[in-house]
Formats: C-alpha cells, structure tokens, sequence
C-alpha cells in the first residue's frame, strides 16, 4: 500500500507542475485530462502527507520522550503520543479504504437465494433459520426486505427461498455469505439424539436496474400457471404463477407467491437479470468465478465457509480462522462481528 501511496505522490507533484506549464494551460484537452487524474489522487495523497506528518511529529516525540528528565512533561509527551499513536491507526484504515478499489456493487441493494443442501429435512429447517438470520439482521439495520420466491416444505423448512434486501450498501455489507453453511445439531426430527450434520448454500447477488442490463423479449419464454403449496396444495385459483426461461442461457426462475400474475412476473425478471449479471462477470473474471463456485459447490458435506455447532454453541468461519461463541445471537441477527471481521480480512486479502 505504502509503495503505491508513494508513486500516487510523486505523480501529484508532477502534475502540480504541469497544470501550472503555460503550454498545457493553453492546451484545453491536455489540461483537463491532468486536472481529472490531479482531482482523482488528491485525497489519497494529501491523507498521505498527513499520514506522514504524524510520522515525523511521532519520531520527534519519541526523541524528546527519551531525552527529558522533567516527570511531568514527560507524562504530557506520553500522552501525545497516545493521541498520535490513535491518529496514526485511523489514518491507515483511510488510506487502505481510499487505495484499494472499490466494488462498484457495494451500494446497491442485493438479492440473498437460500437453498436446502445435504441432510434432508434437517436441511431445510436449517434454510429457514438462515433465512430469519438474514431477514432480522435486515431489520436490525434498518432495511426492507421481501421475499420473491419460495418453496416451502411442510415441517416449516424451505427447500428454496429466494428474498430481496433494500438499504443502503446491502450487498457491500453482505457478499461475503456466499457459500456453504454447515449446521450440526441434534435434529427435532432425531428421536435418538444423535448429532446430524447438514448443510444450505448461500448466494448473494447485486441487484440489476433494467438500465443496467437489458434482456431482450425474444430471449424470453414466458409460461403462466396456477400456483402451489407445499404437497400440491393449490393455493391460487388463477394461473398467477410466472416461469420465464431465459433461452440463450437455458435459465429458468419460478415464482408463485404474489396472486398477481404482474407482481411474479416483476420478481421473476429481477431476480433473472441478477444471475444473469452475475454469470457476466464470472465469466469476465474467472480467477472470481473459480473462488465463487469453491465457496458455494454443490452443498455437500465437505464443502463449507462456516459451520454453526449447537452443542458446542460455537460458529466457525473457515475462510479466516474465526470462532464466536454466540450461535444464539447470531441466528436472531447479530451478524455485526462476522461481516467487519470478513470485510476488513477478505477484501484486505483479495485486492493486496
């Protein structure tokens, strides 16, 4: 980061210079391209000359700390240097926020697809609790949610739940619960007691303004029909339901939950054009898609981010090394540790 900061400086001062040369002054296009770029790096750079400010004002203090004789003044300069000390360390979290780039998807609002893997029922009870985790958690931060598609199972499970989160920087905030989850506990179905362990992907996608990515009608096959509960229990007595398959991809989404044909219809197409644009940028950035597919893989057992162990009241995140003892707090949507400490370590590790 350092080394970068120090090139981005030099590069400033040579624009200093440039921007006051009367030869790009008078060349219209040559003196905003330089005033773009001089605007662009001025705040890293100026944090930075701060940044280096407290350096030397840190050095000196340390010099004078060493040398005096006189305990309370030295008591005064100690307390200085705490204050810079604090400076210091807020300075570096600025400049690594203002040096590494940023996702552009960060700000936008998200779409959170929850699916039962291995285990059966067990699995599908456990989509449920992820699904309240993310919904309270939403709730806890202010944010709309609402789900866009589901099949519930008859035990209060899903086997698929699909929600939409509003708010602000939603999917900044949550794109790193993208994976395998892993659950074990004792099962309410388990008459033995006997610990099971079972497992839901998670995916989280940006959402996608129809601006942003347009699909063509004729790429459409769009089919209506009555809608269903769990079991085949007919829960609409019009064909509302909406199936719209995306012919060039092959990719097909469901929805049944509105008793509007218009609303699942809107839905569907939101949440269609968020994997589509996610299978976009995959497909640009493959070292990403590689990481992604590891993370989230089929839902079997051996694949997993985090594993949430009931009898040892214990969550594990497996990609940096993080285990909390407040299983319990989190499931009622106290996420708040896990996504700072996955946002500091994994975007730190991936942009370096």
């Amino acid at each position: 980061m350092f080394k970068k900061l120090e090139e981005l400086e030099k590069k400033y001062e040579e624009l200093n210079k440039n921007l006051s040369d009367p030869e790009i002054i008078a060349n219209r296009s040559k003196f905003q391209e330089y005033a773009k770029i001089h605007s662009d790096i001025s705040k890293p750079v100026l944090k930075y000359k701060e940044y280096k400010g407290i350096i030397k004002e840190t050095e000196e203090n340390s010099k004078l700390f060493s040398e005096e004789k006189d305990t309370e003044f030295k008591k005064l300069i100690s307390e200085e240097l705490e204050i810079l000390k604090e400076k210091k360390s807020n300075l570096e979290i600025e400049l690594k926020e203002l040096i590494f780039p940023k996702d552009p998807h960060d700000k936008k609002n998200c779409i959170v697809e929850i699916r039962a893997g291995a285990g059966g029922d067990e699995a599908a009870l456990f989509a449920g609790d992820l699904f309240r985790m993310y919904s309270r958690f939403a709730e806890n931060n202010g944010w709309k949610t609402e789900v866009m598609s589901s099949s519930p199972t008859g035990i209060g499970g899903f086997k698929e739940i699909i929600l939409s989160i509003i708010g602000e920087r939603v999917y900044g905030k949550l794109k790193y619960e993208s994976g395998v989850h892993r659950v074990q506990r004792v099962p309410t179905t388990e008459s033995s007691g006997r610990i099971h362990t079972s497992t839901v992907t998670v995916a989280i996608l940006p959402e996608v303004e129809e601006v942003e990515l347009e699909i063509s009608p004729n790429d459409l096959k769009i089919d209506r029909f009555r809608s269903t509960g769990p079991g085949g229990q007919s829960v609409n007595t019009t064909d509302s339901a909406i199936r719209i398959t995306h012919i060039p991809t092959g990719m097909v989404v469901t929805c049944q939950d509105e008793k509007s044909q218009h609303k699942n219809k809107d839905k569907a197409l939101k949440i269609l054009r968020a994997r589509l644009l996610d299978m976009a940028e995959r497909e640009k950035h493959e070292e990403l898609a590689l990481k992604r597919k590891s993370q989230v893989g089929t839902g079997d057992r051996s694949e997993r981010i985090r594993t949430y162990n009931f009898p040892q009241n214990r969550i594990t995140d497996h990609r940096i090394g993080l285990n909390l003892h407040n299983l319990e707090e989190v499931l009622e949507g106290n996420l708040y540790d896990l996504v700072a400490n996955l946002s500091e370590k994994l975007k730190t590790s991936s942009e370096i």
